[in-house]
């Protein structure tokens, strides 16, 4: 029972971060000094999706999943729920490198206005 919560909430924090990922951008317009925490956060989810990599949370996640005697999964968290739904054929490296593009302009162009605005 434990394990299967630990896993649901690995997979929310997951969740968590990728939203914080993608909109925190809006956040640091709110509060400037979010960005400390939120540039790190762009830095790592572009750099795992440009090298290839899978985040610790994935493999942490399946490790409660199977010790409550669920079945883990293949693959990444954007892989397993995410890319299903948007990408039926699976995550392929080009789409990676357009995930982390997406990632890296769209911070980009946030910070950008920000700068500008002050």
């Amino acid at each position: 029972m434990l394990d299967r919560v630990l896993a649901d909430g690995v997979l929310v924090l997951h969740g968590a971060f990728i939203l914080f990922v993608l909109v925190g951008g809006a956040a640091v317009w709110r509060w400037p000094r979010l960005a400390w925490l939120h540039l790190p956060a762009v830095a790592w989810a572009i750099w795992i999706e440009w090298s290839g990599g899978i985040c610790p949370l994935t493999p942490l996640e399946n490790e409660f999943r199977r010790a409550a005697g669920l079945a883990g999964y293949e693959g990444g968290f954007i892989e397993h729920y995410l890319l299903a739904a948007i990408y039926p054929e699976g995550l392929t490296r080009g789409v990676q490198m357009v995930l982390g593009a997406f990632v890296a302009l769209l911070n980009l162009t946030v910070y950008g206005r920000l700068l500008l605005r002050r």
